[in-house]
């Protein structure tokens, strides 16, 4: 894990969680970090919408955050359905995930929709967390890099802070299918995104939060958290309950 960086530790809901089960988890995980007091790392959950505020009041005091799912580019307007960064941030929100796989996969959001979606949030005061990763395809034509560089490019503001943005490389063959990269592969990928953001964001570049994502569970998270230019963890299913979740985030102690 990278020196002066400090570690993030995201759990993606992701469209899972009704009121009673999502507060006991919620509170289980709150019950947990105050027990063993601080981490040597930052905990968020984003939770579905509709458990924003119930999960907000359920683990305030505990130094867990809460973020959004997505959001739109838009500040407010004729868009049913959508939710504005403005909205999350008034919410309680401190984050916003941008860019995940799914929507770009389920939803066609382009890299550019991407874009407009982090410059909200960061108009807004949030942090976006904004998603790149390649498909077993492009992964089997050796495009893996090509592809990353191309979304790092097209879906980060110029605006891109250390403060005000983070990265998740998430490989979308490894998404919520148990396979993930070898610790090789992952070293590779988030050098060469460390790169990248360097000669494009300078001193910024190289502070920023890199996380990955993908089929991350207690029993390989400290392995990856152990990779060069890895400072956290963009967390699916295994952040669904504390007793999943919570050994992920004891890698950082």
């Amino acid at each position: 894990m990278a020196a002066k960086i400090r570690p993030l530790i995201a759990g993606n809901w992701k469209m899972n969680g009704l009121k009673s089960a999502g507060l006991r988890e919620a509170r289980n995980l709150a019950r947990t970090m105050k027990k063993h007091g601080k981490p040597g790392c930052d905990v968020l959950v984003c939770p579905p919408a509709t458990l924003l505020a119930p999960l907000r009041d359920a683990m305030k005091g505990s130094h867990i955050a809460i973020g959004g799912q997505d959001c739109h580019g838009n500040e407010g307007g004729a868009h049913t359905g959508d939710i504005s960064a403005s909205m999350l941030k008034d919410t309680g929100c401190a984050y916003v995930i941008v860019g995940h796989s799914e929507r770009r996969a389920d939803h066609g959001e382009s890299s550019r929709e991407v874009r407009a979606k982090a410059e909200a949030a960061h108009r807004a005061g949030l942090r976006a967390i904004i998603c790149v990763g390649e498909t077993a395809a492009e992964r089997k034509r050796g495009q893996t890099l090509k592809v990353i560089g191309k979304q790092l490019a097209d879906s980060l503001p110029k605006g891109s802070t250390a403060k005000n943005t983070v990265v998740a490389y998430e490989p979308v063959w490894a998404i919520g299918t148990g396979l993930t990269p070898t610790v090789e592969d992952v070293a590779e990928v988030h050098a060469s995104i460390r790169s990248r953001l360097r000669r494009r964001f300078r001193d910024d570049g190289a502070a920023m939060q890199l996380l990955y994502g993908g089929s991350v569970k207690g029993s390989n998270a400290a392995e990856l958290m152990a990779v060069a230019n890895v400072n956290g963890a963009l967390v699916g299913g295994a952040s669904l309950t504390a007793a999943d979740f919570w050994p992920i985030v004891e890698t950082c102690i």
